[in-house]
């Protein structure tokens, strides 16, 4: 283990630290979908309606304009308008975590938005296309690091994965509270586990995260975001309820809802490239919720799919005493 993390970090990075510890015990991290009318353009009001909705479910706390939120295509007045409701929506209750990205010059330029709309820390989303070698992926972090006060949390998946010793360098960035997970290689994530200082936070960031939430939690990861949440808070929360009371060992409720829902959303995501995101909109859409359809280049499912994904969500809102 490195020196305890904290020495010398920010009062900002602190202070948000606890909050998502708090928040992390308490509850599922909520990733909303970004709302947009038919022809495309956004819709504020429909994004503050199903932000409202997620806040009211008890998440531990909300990230917006991030993957499932399709940062990828917003405009800067866009995700202005995205990232300010949903502060002025969670009104200090919990934290708000906004996504930014690309280049770091870019990603500076969200960053200064997010931090004039209030919001309270950072997930720096993986650079736009390019391999990178480990001294790159650390100079992009300090880079953005030196251009905000925000506290940030480094996201690998894709193109970025670091060793221990890059995890060791952005951990001493003043400002860098924590790293989120997306390869899922859980050996490259226990040496970083154990390289970062104590205090320092991660998360499991796995395409439907409950999946292997289990396994996370074995080497020490045991918060994760939920994209079900999004669309069937009932499932996420009753999941995460299971998996807290079962201890992460053999719960019988925990096996039922990966059996028979998370195992076939799964199965049904991988049918098409960009599901992981289409398909949560498209069932949000079942349900009501006022977030309108993805941009491209996601596609919306076909109807084959979409009547799958309603008979599955109808059989995992059963599970839970849930109704469409």
């Amino acid at each position: 283990m490195a020196s305890t993390w904290g020495d010398s970090v920010t009062g900002e990075a602190e202070a948000a630290v606890r909050r998502l510890r708090d928040g992390m015990e308490r509850g599922v991290l909520s990733f909303p979908l970004t709302s947009f009318h038919d022809d495309g353009s956004l819709d504020p009001e429909g994004f503050r309606a199903h932000v409202a909705a997620q806040l009211a479910t008890a998440p531990g706390a909300v990230f917006p304009a991030c993957g499932t939120g399709e940062f990828f295509s917003l405009d800067e007045d866009e995700y202005r308008q995205v990232v300010t409701i949903a502060v002025q929506e969670a009104g200090g209750r919990l934290p708000v975590v906004a996504g930014v990205g690309y280049g770091w010059a870019q990603a500076a330029r969200f960053a200064r938005i997010a931090e004039e709309a209030g919001v309270d820390a950072l997930l720096v989303l993986p650079h736009y296309l390019v391999a990178a070698p480990q001294e790159g992926l650390v100079a992009q972090l300090e880079q953005i690091a030196a251009r905000t006060r925000l506290p940030l949390i480094a996201y690998q998946r894709g193109q970025v994965a670091y060793t221990a010793a890059s995890l060791r360098r952005i951990a001493a960035i003043p400002n860098v509270i924590g790293l989120k997970d997306g390869h899922s290689d859980l050996d490259r994530l226990q040496r970083l586990t154990l390289a970062a200082p104590e205090g320092f936070l991660f998360f499991n960031g796995a395409s439907t995260a409950e999946i292997q939430a289990r396994a996370y939690a074995t080497v020490g990861v045991p918060a994760y975001s939920s994209a079900v949440h999004a669309f069937a808070p009932e499932i996420a929360n009753a999941f995460f309820a299971a998996l807290r009371d079962g201890d992460g060992g053999d719960n019988k409720d925990t096996e039922r809802l990966l059996r028979d829902f998370y195992v076939p959303l799964v199965e049904l995501r991988d049918r098409v490239p960009g599901y992981a995101v289409s398909l949560v909109k498209a069932a949000a859409r079942l349900r009501g919720r006022p977030v309108g359809p993805v941009r491209a280049p996601l596609t919306d499912p076909s109807a084959g799919d979409l009547a799958d994904l309603e008979a599955l969500l109808t059989t995992g809102l059963d599970l839970v005493g849930a109704a469409l």
